[in-house]
């Protein structure tokens, strides 16, 4: 596996450990009502998207110089 693709499977797996981590942080404070876990949710949900976003300008970055078919 090339560096590129294992960039974009670190993303991937990045993205979905930050979604779980939200969903996580979310059914804790449902569950203790804990108003830090609510935090800890955004804060999760703020870095998955980010990723998101990253992701998606690194594929297009690798496609552009067809470095990926």
């Amino acid at each position: 596996m090339s560096l590129r693709g294992f960039h974009i499977v670190f993303i991937v797996f990045s993205t979905l450990l930050a979604l779980g981590t939200g969903a996580w942080c979310i059914w804790v404070d449902l569950v203790e009502g804990a108003p830090v876990f609510l935090a800890g949710a955004v804060g999760s949900f703020v870095a998955a998207i980010g990723l998101i976003v990253y992701g998606v300008w690194f594929y297009r970055k690798m496609k552009r110089l067809r470095l990926i078919t």
